[in-house]
């Protein structure tokens, strides 16, 4: 069994690469039964989240199990860690042979999830993103908000990147981490301002107080929602749901995990069947994606075990291929 370190997981991978890997997942399919959520409470501080994500290859659908794999990723999100210096999210990937399920590999799990998290925005945006959207505001400072930058920046021309945060250092580390791999980036103080400019507004926190403001979008606003991931959370108001066309990475997850979703349709400011597309539909293309220039598209994402699949098996082949360690 191979052991595969965040280090090796960004060798292994490309942007534009898993992208694509992730269109043809979502275009092929896979057997992703609803994640597991299970609240672990602790006598003092914020409860963690453990989270249990299993996949496999379709194996009636490909018509035969060669080649075929097994695997699940385990997480925890603390929110408590914050305040010690470490990331709120934690977890590995395991990887298993199909047909035999011996372990294959053990991937960082916290590294994969920043990869697929990231790509399939920017795969929902290769979609509804306007083609020459350029602008691009990234709300929250954690981890994954430089990966969303990169992996928007391979499917759109971003020209200009805008990092909002709470606290305005953690912005500004942020910023200066994207500046010198050659990207535009800067601190943003005024968030409301940079909501109305923005042509992508990608958010990546877990607030229970909507921080998009629907009002204040622009025409032609491409809105990415990544960070909520329990139906007590929600990045995004009435207005953004009521003015935006919306999509979402799967209907099973979304309407059941995001309270983007759950909360606009238990008070009716969205119908179920108002939700154009999920991430299936648009790669099949059995739905369509943006419409016009102008209108406004909101993307929910709360993450699929298809995708953990997909680049958990990209990164084992390239790993596999080089040899771990070289």
């Amino acid at each position: 069994m191979l052991s595969i370190s965040a280090a090796e997981v960004d060798q292994a991978l490309t942007f534009p690469g898993l992208v694509e890997t992730l269109r043809a997942a979502f275009r092929d399919g896979a057997v992703q039964p609803v994640r597991h959520h299970h609240t672990v409470e602790r006598p003092d501080g914020a409860a963690s989240t453990l989270l249990l994500m299993p996949a496999w290859t379709d194996f009636n659908a490909a018509g035969s199990s060669a080649g075929g794999h097994i695997g699940v990723k385990i997480v925890t999100v603390s929110p408590d860690n914050n305040a010690v210096g470490k990331p709120a999210v934690m977890g590995l990937y395991l990887l298993l042979d199909g047909a035999t399920g011996e372990p294959e590999a053990m991937i960082d799990g916290q590294r994969l999830t920043q990869w697929r998290t990231a790509c399939a925005s920017a795969l929902a945006a290769s979609y509804l993103a306007r083609e020459d959207a350029s602008r691009l505001l990234v709300v929250g400072a954690g981890a994954l908000s430089p990966f969303l930058v990169r992996a928007h920046s391979a499917v759109r021309p971003i020209t200009l990147i805008r990092i909002w945060n709470r606290t305005p250092a953690n912005a500004e580390k942020v910023a200066a981490e994207l500046r010198a791999e050659g990207f535009a980036a800067t601190a943003a103080s005024d968030l409301d301002a940079e909501l109305g400019q923005a042509d992508i507004v990608s958010s990546a926190t877990i607030t229970t107080t909507p921080l998009i403001k629907g009002a204040l979008l622009k025409p032609g606003t491409h809105v990415d929602l990544v960070g909520g991931f329990t139906p007590a959370m929600r990045e995004s108001d009435d207005d953004a749901i009521a003015r935006a066309r919306v999509y979402v990475d799967t209907r099973a997850g979304a309407t059941k995990e995001a309270g983007d979703i759950v909360q606009p349709l238990a008070s009716g400011v969205l119908e179920a069947q108002a939700i154009v597309a999920d991430l299936h539909e648009l790669a099949r293309g059995q739905k369509k994606g943006r419409q016009s220039p102008g209108e406004i598209t909101l993307f929910k994402s709360v993450g699929a075990a298809l995708e953990d699949l997909a680049a958990g098996i990209a990164v084992y082949k390239a790993q596999g291929s080089r040899g771990v360690g070289e």
